[in-house]
Parts: structure tokens; sequence; C-alpha cells
């Protein structure tokens, strides 16, 4: 997977029950997807990823991230389009998003601002039933702050393709951001953070609030 030949970048919102409730948010009846910019992009390869200072605060939202291998037709299954896999965070800009949310405003500007998508190197895709029993998990500053697992999302995998390639259409060279678990906090100038896949760590980087 190259980040230079990401075509979309789809992201899943509230697939998480314990997520939805920590923010006071309601559980949705179907998928709430939303996407960010392909510059959003970067890896999370040990070198720093500067965030934005002066727009409030930032949080972390780490979540499994389908790398799709082939063009969607209607039918296929998840372990005949997802070729690899990662771990990503999910940037936030928590305070604009509450007061754009208050209005009605699109996301983006909470959601699609400059490294708001981290993604680690892929993995092979171990499979739909074989995702279901492993777990992935965030560490800030060496202590665990995230951890779930497919088994516990609102919207299975299965469905959130199926309903990205229905409404939005789904290819070769697609991201899929899955949701994220309970934990998110926001973060600190100078935080180290670890995405870990079934306790190996995929991905590291330290956060850094500038410019």
């Amino acid at each position: 997977m190259d980040i230079h030949h990401i075509r979309n970048i789809y992201c899943v919102g509230r697939n998480y029950g314990l997520h939805a409730a920590e923010l006071g948010n309601s559980v949705p009846d179907e998928p709430m997807i939303f996407t960010k910019p392909t510059h959003a992009l970067v890896v999370a390869d040990g070198s720093p990823v500067v965030l934005p200072e002066d727009r409030g605060d930032v949080h972390y939202e780490a979540e499994l991230v389908l790398h799709i291998g082939r063009d969607y037709t209607p039918g296929m299954t998840v372990d005949e389009l997802v070729d690899v896999m990662s771990l990503g965070i999910d940037f936030t800009l928590r305070d604009v998003q509450n007061v754009i949310k208050s209005k009605g405003y699109p996301w983006l500007p909470a959601k699609g601002f400059l490294r708001s998508a981290v993604v680690t190197k892929p993995i092979a895709f171990p499979g739909l039933e074989a995702i279901k029993s492993l777990e992935l998990s965030l560490k800030r500053n060496g202590q665990e702050v995230q951890r779930g697992s497919a088994s516990q999302m609102i919207f299975s995998l299965q469905t959130l393709i199926d309903y990205i390639a229905s409404h939005y259409g789904l290819g070769a060279g697609d991201l899929i951001y899955t949701g994220t678990p309970p934990g998110v906090a926001a973060v600190q100038d100078g935080d180290r953070y670890e995405l870990l896949w079934d306790e190996r760590v995929l991905g590291a980087f330290t956060a850094k609030l500038g410019d």
C-alpha cells in the first residue's frame, strides 16, 4: 500500500457504542460516513506528526483501517475485496467539531485538516472471521488508552463495505477507517503514540502541536 496512490479515504463515525456514549452522541441507525482529503494522510513511521495548536483540542481516535485491493461489484465479500489492513488515527478538532455540529455544518474543518489521517505500515488481512478475535490498541506515553475489536462494532465490516459501495462507490486504492473504540482524549504536545495489533506495534510517532 503506497499512500501516494490512495484514491478515497472513507471514515465511519460512531461505530462503537461506548465511544458514542462517552461523547454523549446517539447511536446511528445506519453507518455515518465522512471523508478526508488524501492530503490528510501521513505514515506513522516514527517521525513527528505536526498538528494544529490554535484551533482548540485535538483528539486522537485509533481505528482499524481497511485497504481495498479490487474494484467492488455487488455481492463481493470483505475477504475478496480487502488485501491488506493497517491501524490508523482519525485526528479530530473536537472544539471545532462541536461548533459545526451545532450549526449543522459539514465536518470537513474538524476532520480533514493536514495530517489528520495517520496510518501504519500495512499487514496482510487475516480474514473476516479471524479479525473478530483480534484487538487493536493505542498507547500514549507507554499507557494503554484505547482497545477494541471488530466484534464490538455496531456495523460489521461487510455492512460498511456494502453501504459505502452502494452510496459512494468503492474501488482499488480506497481506504476505510472503520470507527474508534472508547478512550479518546485531547493530544498534548510531545505525546508518544504507539498503535498495536494483537499486541504487536505496527507504527509509532510523536505528536507536535504547531503550525
